[in-house]
């Protein structure tokens, strides 16, 4: 199968170059390939085709690495791999000497963390974005949770730790499945 539109995204940043009327097919066509990929070699396909335009919106509003992402069920990280250039690893998908199901900063400098299940991003984002205050470096800490995290303590200990942060986006992906 042909995507003329994920073709173009060799690298980090290559999104940023495209026409913004080019997004939606660039979106098509990585839910076309999540759709192939994960059903050739397994993985999380729901979780990744709820964010592909967000995870898009944030490749093209942000600067990676200096800044972070944190998913707070990493296993919907698809996207922002095909978007740091790592399309040819998910031929191997969670596989042995392919890429992870997850992010992985032994993988790639624009996987902040590795986590995989829900309701820790909040509180690491916190110490990200305190650890960039303290040292005085640039960037913005961005965690993405839904409704999911919700159903555990860690995500209030972490709002109650919010304040003074100039640094820290938090997105709640509120698909109501939790």
């Amino acid at each position: 199968m042909k995507y003329p539109y994920l073709d173009k995204i060799q690298k980090n940043g290559d999104v940023k170059k495209l026409p913004q009327q080019e997004l939606p097919l660039l979106c098509e066509d990585i839910r076309n390939f999540l759709i192939e990929s994960v059903s050739s070699t397994g993985g999380h396909l729901s979780s990744n085709l709820g964010v592909v335009e967000l995870t898009v919106a944030l490749h093209r509003a942000l600067t990676l690495p200096q800044d972070k992402i944190l998913f707070d069920v990493g296993h919907q990280c698809y996207t922002h791999k095909l978007l740091t250039g790592r399309r040819e690893g998910f031929a191997k998908l969670r596989q042995l000497d392919g890429i992870s199901g997850f992010p992985n900063p032994h993988e790639s400098v624009h996987d902040a963390f590795i986590a995989g299940h829900g309701n820790t991003a909040l509180s690491l984002a916190i110490g990200m974005a305190w650890a960039k205050k303290i040292k005085h470096e640039p960037g913005l800490v961005v965690a993405v949770i839904g409704d999911g995290a919700f159903t555990g303590g860690m995500v209030y200990e972490g709002m109650n730790n919010i304040g003074g942060l100039d640094n820290l986006l938090v997105i709640l992906n509120d698909n109501k499945m939790s």
